[in-house]
């Protein structure tokens, strides 16, 4: 749906150096989160959001650095975020820095709600109303990455579950048969994509605008040359 090739709007300095670019349309995800939404939550919402994408990215980041891959660039636009390598990385480094992303989210979601509940906690002690709204602030911040892990372990392209399968069958099959089976595994699941974004939507009121590619996964399991 969206180019990710786009120009940046904004590049900022980030962690260890990283250039971190905001695209145009990921100011169009912020538009939409908040005509959903049109009010100080729908704001604030899309702020944890996003800043839980880039906490996401930045895991992946990390799980390069440590491993002395650099980075190029950071990019946050309307698919989500991701995250470019200046060069290639052997499949075991592969391996974690993919992993590093959802294992970030992960980690947010117990830190914060943790954080969120001590809160709440709080307000029940001491009746002070502004615990109650930063105690259930930090909790939709802790669902959000919880969402956020489950999501990225998805096996389908470009996804990190999708990455990660791909490379764990690499590591007990040959390279053809391991890319056929996930490019099976993501095919059904990127028909099955379309309807429950919808049931998403019906349902909560969002829906992502990220649509993993049929015809990508179907080369896959056809061993035919892919790209996203």
């Amino acid at each position: 749906m969206f180019n990710r090739t786009e120009t940046p709007l904004l590049t900022v300095r980030g962690p260890w150096g990283v250039p971190i670019e905001i695209a145009p349309s990921f100011l169009l995800l912020a538009l939409i989160f908040v005509g959903v939404a049109p009010s100080q939550h729908g704001l604030i919402f899309f702020g944890i959001v996003a800043v839980s994408i880039l906490l996401h990215e930045l895991g992946h980041a990390w799980g390069a650095l440590v491993q002395g891959r650099s980075v190029r660039r950071i990019v946050l636009w309307g698919g989500g975020g991701f995250c470019e390598r200046h060069r290639a990385a052997t499949p075991r480094e592969t391996e974690l820095i993919i992993a590093m992303g959802p294992l970030t989210n992960l980690a947010l979601w117990a830190a914060g709600s943790l954080i969120g509940g001590a809160i709440v906690d709080l307000y029940y002690a001491t009746g002070a109303e502004a615990a109650w709204y930063i105690g259930w602030y930090v909790e939709l911040f802790a669902t959000t990455n919880l969402v956020l892990f489950a999501l990225n372990l998805v096996p389908v392209q470009p996804l990190d579950g999708g990455k990660l399968l791909h490379l764990g069958l690499g590591r007990v099959l040959d390279a053809g048969r391991a890319t056929r089976i996930t490019g099976a595994v993501g095919l059904v699941l990127a028909v099955l994509w379309v309807p429950a974004m919808i049931g998403a939507w019906l349902t909560s009121g969002y829906a992502l605008l990220f649509i993993p590619s049929i015809a990508a996964h179907y080369a896959m399991m056809r061993d035919r040359a892919w790209s996203y």
